[in-house]
């Protein structure tokens, strides 16, 4: 179902959005040679009676297995010399504490990553692999957060937030520079939600670089805090469902930069279902024998319920990673 934002929230892009773009090509200029250009897929046989064109940006395989690891670098890249010596601190359950870890150990910066309770041990143990301290904290995401923004105030260290951070933001936008130079011209990109970071730094290069693609912002219906928050203009608590994607699940910290970008660059807003998220997961393994996560998933899981609507077009879904907790696994049968 197209859920469409309020026509009084569609204005000119805002010089704040320009920057960002700015900011996003700065980025991938910094990070080029620390992270892996992913390559595009064409993937139109997963629609067989539709004359489209369909590619899977496939961010699965960076080294850490999912687009993090571009927002991570680039802050760890952006660290003046003390914030260098003094270290880092984020907060993740899984695939922005991986990117964290790795860029860190890669530019030999120490790294305290915080997690919740309900942390994947798999995720946990390649976190501590990279050479990060682990610290549990809360039972949820915002929780974990949190308590990492209060150790990073306490000690003076640097806070690497998963999605409220410009430079990291930017860094996660670093996906459309390439997908720009990879097609000609696309005319819709599918992207997963959760704090918006990744669909805020992808929307705001294409809002300037190619104006012409709508930026569709794809959602579980189990977890949709910052699409509700765009819609009342403001922050807020809604109530979540367990979701095979977990990579998207979790509150927004108040005063999120992602939640003004993503309101400006968002065209269309596409919800699925769990069994649509599963579905999408199991097709994508059945004919082309990929493992994506769920979040990647609901991406696929959105332009499927959506295909119609491009028919004779040229779309891309971002596929944002392909860490599946063992639970998510015995799901997928």
């Amino acid at each position: 179902m197209d859920h469409g934002l309020p026509d009084s929230q569609r204005r000119e892009m805002p010089a704040a959005i320009v920057h960002l773009s700015q900011q996003v090509i700065a980025a991938e200029e910094r990070i080029r040679s620390s992270i892996t250009e992913t390559p595009l897929e064409l993937v139109s046989q997963l629609v067989p009676n539709l004359p489209i064109s369909l590619y899977f940006k496939m961010e699965n395989r960076q080294e850490t297995g999912s687009f993090k690891l571009r927002g991570a670098t680039n802050k760890i890249l952006s660290l003046t010399p003390r914030q260098r010596t003094d270290g880092v601190i984020a907060a993740s359950n899984g695939n922005h504490g991986l990117g964290v870890a790795a860029a860190a150990k890669r530019n030999g910066v120490s790294a305290e990553v915080y997690v919740s309770s309900h942390v994947s041990p798999a995720k946990a143990q390649r976190i501590e692999q990279y050479g990060a301290r682990l610290q549990r904290s809360g039972s949820g995401p915002l929780d974990a957060e949190l308590a990492a923004r209060a150790a990073a105030e306490k000690s003076d260290k640097v806070f690497i937030s998963p999605y409220n951070d410009l430079e990291v933001m930017a860094g996660q936008g670093t996906i459309a520079v390439e997908l720009c130079r990879q097609v000609p011209r696309f005319d819709a990109v599918f992207v997963a939600v959760g704090g918006g970071g990744l669909i805020g730094g992808i929307g705001a290069y294409l809002k300037c670089a190619a104006p012409q693609a709508q930026v569709v912002g794809c959602w579980p219906e189990a977890s949709r805090v910052l699409y509700e928050s765009i819609k009342a203009g403001r922050i807020i608590d809604v109530p979540e469902e367990p979701t095979l994607s977990e990579s998207t699940a979790g509150g927004l910290e108040a005063g999120s930069v992602t939640l003004d970008v993503c309101r400006e660059v968002i065209d269309r807003s596409v919800f699925v279902t769990e069994n649509e998220i599963l579905q999408a997961m199991q097709l994508v393994r059945q004919t082309r024998g990929w493992l994506i996560e769920g979040a990647a998933a609901v991406a696929v899981a959105a332009f499927l319920k959506d295909a119609r609507h491009y028919a004779g077009k040229t779309s891309v879904v971002v596929i944002c990673g392909g860490n599946l907790s063992p639970e998510v696994l015995r799901r997928l049968g």
